[in-house]
């Protein structure tokens, strides 16, 4: 009779019951703390289904215009493996820590950034670790990491649904995602597995992203599809979320990467999505 009465409680049941803590119908919160020199007031992480899609580019494009808005933002570079933010900042200098925690490095314009390869003998060694190790690495950018006051972190993720996304939606307090896609109709499927492992999550969806939308000729100012017609504006619809923005394929934004120059840049593309996020 007691576990039935268990298995039915309600929210308010709960508030006053003695089994609450082992009750087997309370979701477990698997959150961590942040650093105690922390204080974050939005988490926002941005995914995608597979790579290739330049998660990248919309994680530095959406901090940069944060910071243009006079908002303190951080990056956390949780693509472990293949991590691009430093570089994409110009930061080459390795982070440094105390007894109370590691302090992100800092870019040109402010912004502030933890990345692995800020921690590495040198930047080019590769990260042969098992998921567990890289999952733990992850969480301890948010538990160990003296983030300061920040407005906006974002969360560089890696591509896919694996261990890294998973402990950062179960042990990050993410108030939403931003998906990065391209305009192919594989993105659908692709799309609809990252929107429905965060619904598993409980994680709002902000909106979705399309880059290498078009590339503008030179010459004509002609629109050209390169990686063929867009299917965004129809997965948006039948997920009932927004499009934040559709980014072309742009030389200028290509060649602030590789001057490692992006604390410059304003991508007028996303405009609009920092205005909803």
């Amino acid at each position: 009779m007691a576990e039935e009465q268990k298995s039915g409680c309600t929210s308010s049941d709960c508030a006053g019951c003695a089994h609450a803590d082992s009750c087997s119908s309370k979701p477990q919160d698997f959150k961590k703390p942040a650093n105690p020199f922390s204080h974050v007031k939005n988490v926002i992480a941005v995914v995608s289904g597979k790579g290739g899609v330049g998660k990248s580019m919309v994680t530095a494009s959406l901090a940069r215009l944060m910071r243009e808005q006079g908002f303190s933002v951080g990056i956390l570079d949780a693509d472990i493996t293949g991590p691009s933010i430093p570089k994409m900042y110009g930061i080459h200098e390795n982070a440094k820590g105390s007894e109370a925690g590691m302090f992100p490095c800092e870019a040109k314009d402010g912004t502030r950034i933890m990345s692995v390869n800020l921690l590495l003998e040198h930047e080019s060694d590769p990260v042969i670790w098992r998921g567990p190790v890289i999952a733990g690495v992850v969480e301890q950018f948010w538990t160990d990491v003296m983030w300061g006051e920040l407005d906006y972190l974002f969360v560089d993720m890696p591509p896919g649904t694996g261990d890294v996304p998973l402990t950062v939606f179960q042990s990050l307090p993410v108030d939403g995602i931003v998906i990065v896609t391209s305009p192919q109709d594989l993105v659908r499927m692709i799309v609809k597995k990252a929107y429905n492992m965060a619904k598993k999550m409980n994680i709002p969806v902000l909106g979705i992203v399309e880059n290498y939308s078009y590339l503008v000729c030179p010459d004509c100012g002609k629109m050209i599809s390169v990686f063929g017609e867009s299917h965004v504006d129809e997965v948006a619809q039948e997920l009932e979320i927004p499009v934040l923005g559709k980014m072309p394929i742009d030389a200028r934004l290509a060649e602030a990467v590789e001057k490692e120059a992006f604390a410059s840049v304003s991508n007028e593309y996303l405009t609009d999505a920092v205005n909803k996020l």
